[in-house]
């Protein structure tokens, strides 16, 4: 489980890493000129958040991996992250139209791709728990 978790620290790391893209690969700039102040200001720092969220959830794992699997409060945090990634899983079949993936290649293996690290994720957090 160990493995596991550096590997998911890693990949929750080079995840937040990819947020500094979003704005320049999503076009904020031209996509958001219509939108209010409030509402523009929101996304990015909507984004910068969750990026902090899943660094910190990354360093958690990459450095602490042993205190997760081995003590009561690492076991009760990873059951905390399974429910939050099963809610990320749920959100991804059902928060996003599949209008934005089906027929795009690209984006269809985007969406396997993730889909499949949100699951291995939820797995890995619930499997530690359950020790």
């Amino acid at each position: 489980m160990e493995l596991h978790l550096k590997l998911i620290g890693m990949l929750l790391i080079m995840l937040a890493c990819s947020h500094i893209a979003f704005p320049k690969y999503f076009k904020w700039a031209k996509e958001l000129d219509s939108l209010s102040l409030i509402n523009r200001q929101l996304m990015y720092i909507h984004t910068f958040f969750v990026a902090l969220i899943l660094m910190l959830m990354g360093l958690l794992c990459f450095t602490s991996a042993k205190d997760l699997i081995e003590t009561g409060l690492g076991k009760r945090i990873s059951f905390g992250l399974s429910v939050f990634w099963f809610i990320r899983v749920l959100i991804q079949f059902f928060g996003y139209s599949s209008a934005l993936w089906k027929g795009k290649e690209f984006e269809t293996v985007i969406h396997i791709l993730f889909s499949i690290l949100w699951c291995y994720l939820t797995i890995i957090f619930f499997m530690i728990w359950l020790q």
